[in-house]
């Protein structure tokens, strides 16, 4: 089996495991596994929509991002550090995903809201690129841009199940990140925001 149908199984299961299914309760980092009930001191479990798990997780504050490249709008290939200089909320999504399409017309707002001072990328861990864009416009989501991430290597550089969003500082280096889809127009999510700015 290739890495790449290896990525793609590995990614289906997480999918169906983690993405549509309802948990009993937030999955605990391996840190944290004795003990899944008790959020680490500098973890707080966030409050979810119905039927989803959502944590948000500080334990990976300054570390840099993985090194992956990714495919831009262009479709030249970019890796996260090109993006250093201003904060930059980084999510990560699929079309096949229901809760990540649930929050992308928020995320949308945001990155309307933010321009100027966070850079919002929405990059898509979708297998086939040509998707993204249309999916995008029929959406009528106008201010997210279609970057694809094909190959899935930064959900497995974070080793994060979809919807995951990731804040980095102007550094380029992360501040938390979050499990889950979100209001990102929600006064919550504005304080969040602002630990980067």
């Amino acid at each position: 089996m290739s890495c790449r149908s290896a990525i793609a199984c590995l990614l289906a299961v997480l999918a169906t495991t983690a993405c549509d299914r309802t948990p009993a309760a937030p999955q605990a980092s391996q840190d944290n596994a004795a003990d899944a009930t008790t959020p680490a001191p500098d973890e707080a479990t966030a409050p979810a929509a119905p039927g989803a798990a959502a944590k948000l997780d500080r334990s990976h504050k300054g570390e840099a991002p993985p090194t992956v490249g990714f495919a831009a709008p262009d479709g030249k290939t970019v890796t996260l550090a090109a993006f250093k200089g201003k904060p930059v909320l980084v999510n990560l999504w699929a079309t096949w995903c229901a809760p990540c399409v649930v929050e992308l017309p928020t995320l949308d707002r945001a990155a309307t809201s933010l321009a100027g001072k966070v850079t919002v990328l929405a990059i898509s861990q979708d297998s086939d690129a040509a998707k993204v864009a249309p999916f995008l416009a029929a959406k009528k989501l106008t201010a997210l841009r279609p970057y694809v991430d094909a190959k899935m290597a930064l959900s497995l550089g974070y080793q994060a199940n979809l919807p995951t969003t990731v804040m980095l500082g102007s550094d380029g280096r992360e501040v938390w990140r979050r499990s889950g889809d979100f209001d990102w127009t929600s006064a919550e999510a504005q304080a969040l925001i602002a630990e980067a700015s």
